[in-house]
């Protein structure tokens, strides 16, 4: 069989298609390149550079724990409000820039996206990894100020900080690819992006308890707020690093009490909601890459 019989044999594929992110692994080495040099252009002529993971959070701490925590007396409901207020921000925080990051992803790399061909989802998975590097050093400074009140965790604390983390990324990234396709077509992709992350922290029980929400709207309204999986992350992220510190379970009592009603399962639903979000942008995204290089 001469060499175009074979060809014609294995079928053709239509140019500018991949796997989509089942492909991202083959192609790891470009990944490793690429979030590099998103991060070298980022602090480029940056006298901090990397410590702005660390300043930016540490000056938003301070703003709201001397609004909320101090002048509105919320640390006097709340046990080591700090805790409480700062695991919730590090979790939205993350959700933000991946989300932002990689609405924009394909824009900023359309020197690429143009010029060769390489699997368009690798430019979002960057920025996810991006993403993924400033909020290590959140975490660890929330680690350290957690053990400073008493944290003791236990496997189930760390499985629910893990499941936080998975679900953010997982409906971050595919919220991304949605709007990432279509910030292509439409740049007002990124203004709903900006008003979406902007609503972000306050539709989440980040600088609240879930009890205040629960006293104070009707049922159906209580589940669509449970049904948004950064509310199953937050809690989850709660549970994770606030809980198991020193005072916040009462004596007697157990950790559930503190949670809000089948919060297990609320973080399950969130989960599921992440994934179908995922797999809903990766074929959105999918159905629109081919015309990325001309419309860019």
């Amino acid at each position: 069989m001469d060499k175009a019989s074979v060809i014609t044999a294995q079928g053709f594929r239509a140019p500018g298609h991949s796997a989509g992110l089942l492909e991202i692994p083959r192609w790891r080495f470009l990944l490793k390149l690429l979030v590099r040099k998103e991060l070298r252009v980022r602090y480029r002529g940056s006298a901090l550079g990397l410590l702005w993971s660390y300043v930016k959070p540490a000056v938003q701490i301070v703003v709201f724990y001397l609004a909320l925590g101090k002048f509105l007396r919320l640390e006097e409901s709340i046990h080591n409000y700090v805790v409480y207020m700062f695991g919730g921000i590090v979790i939205i925080n993350f959700f933000n820039e991946v989300f932002g990051n990689t609405t924009k992803s394909i824009v900023w790399n359309a020197d690429l996206v143009k010029k060769i061909y390489l699997p368009r989802e690798l430019f979002p998975v960057a920025s996810v990894w991006v993403a993924f590097v400033h909020f290590v050093p959140q975490l660890l400074v929330l680690v350290v100020g957690a053990f400073a009140v008493g944290w003791r965790p236990g496997p189930l604390n760390l499985l629910a900080g893990l499941g936080a983390i998975g679900i953010v990324g997982v409906l971050a990234l595919g919220m991304g690819l949605l709007f990432g396709s279509a910030n292509v077509y439409f740049r007002d992709s990124e203004n709903f992006v900006d008003l979406i992350v902007m609503v972000a922290t306050w539709l989440s029980p980040v600088l609240y308890t879930w009890q205040k929400v629960h006293a104070q709207v009707p049922e159906w309204a209580w589940w669509l707020y449970q049904l948004n999986p950064l509310t199953a992350a937050v809690e989850l992220a709660h549970y994770a690093f606030w809980v198991p510190t020193r005072n916040v379970v009462p004596a007697g009592q157990s950790a559930a009490v503190m949670m809000p009603p089948h919060w297990v399962w609320w973080g399950v639903v969130g989960a599921v909601v992440a994934v179908v979000v995922l797999v809903a942008g990766q074929l959105v995204f999918r159905r629109l890459e081919g015309r990325f290089a001309q419309e860019l």
